[in-house]
């Protein structure tokens, strides 16, 4: 005997553009470009064990919905917002539907030049949003960047950890660190309505920059603890950090074949294996995580 266990569906990577005309300070555009992804559940059994689909809302209506929201919500939306609007929207429109789940990923662009139109992609980090809208669970709202790449050239030490018969990595006195961080940060429910979200972000990221920055590191895992602990601290809103830190190994280069000494300048960026960190930092009073994950 067989069961069918939970599913959903939806479409995948929506490609959104969205310029404001003249919507900055200086009246120029701003650009929002973000990849946005739709996920369904509910009452859809049918379809799968039968092939019935009346209650399976097409993934290109989902996707021509997220076009017309980009219009319909006006200028430089913030990508939680847009995100609450949308599954908000399938919840209402599709009686079947009970949870509706939109992830977005926001890429950045910075304005060039006295145009007011011309822009040049800001690579340093991705924008990620995740929102859960469940009709008995209630709303979750997950932000948080991806692919920002950090390096600290000094103020890293790795030593006094565990010897077995393997062990041939060298204690480490000062070294670089390095990581590409990917950080969210789920938001206390009683503060989605506030509309705080541009600011909410740019402390987040400042936190994490700051945090990175400003540790002296014995290891890794403390350098987690110190990041997810500075944006609790300057975030309010929040009320759980999850963090996933890939070490970057830079090893440093034997010159002495070419009778070169390296005191600390000359070192292989290393690609794989490397090690990684990951961990959760919640604020002591954070309500239970429910769906905010999912």
């Amino acid at each position: 005997m067989v069961r069918l266990g939970p599913n959903r569906y939806g479409k995948a990577e929506v490609r959104l553009v969205r310029v404001a005309r003249g919507a900055r300070p200086d009246g120029g555009d701003v650009l929002k470009d973000w990849n946005v992804s739709t996920s369904l559940s509910g009452d859809l059994a049918a379809a799968s064990l039968h092939g019935d689909n009346s209650h399976v809302l097409p993934t290109d209506s989902q996707k021509n919905k997220v076009y017309a929201l980009a219009k319909e919500l006006g200028e430089a939306v913030e990508p939680e917002a847009f995100g609450l609007e949308l599954a908000a929207f399938f919840l209402s429109s599709q009686q079947p539907i009970t949870r509706a789940r939109v992830s977005i990923e926001e890429y950045g662009w910075t304005p060039i030049g006295a145009t007011g139109y011309s822009f040049a992609r800001s690579g340093d980090l991705v924008r990620t949003t995740t929102v859960v809208v469940d009709q008995a669970l209630g709303v979750s709202v997950v932000s948080g960047v991806q692919d920002l790449v950090l390096l600290n050239t000094t103020g890293s030490e790795f030593w006094g950890f565990p010897k077995d018969p393997y062990t041939t990595l060298p204690e480490a006195k000062d070294r670089i660190l390095a990581t590409e961080v990917s950080a969210r940060w789920r938001y206390r429910p009683e503060t989605v309505d506030s509309g705080h979200w541009g600011s909410s972000f740019a402390a987040a990221k400042a936190a994490l920059l700051s945090a990175f920055s400003g540790t002296y590191s014995y290891s890794l895992q403390q350098t987690l603890y110190a990041m997810g602990s500075r944006v609790l601290a300057d975030v309010p809103e929040a009320c759980e950090v999850r963090l996933a830190l890939p070490n970057k190994h830079h090893y440093l280069v034997d010159l002495s074949p070419f009778g070169l000494e390296n005191p600390g300048e000359v070192y292989q960026a290393g690609d794989r294996p490397y090690g990684l960190i990951e961990g959760h930092v919640l604020a002591d009073d954070a309500p239970d995580a429910g769906l905010a994950w999912t």
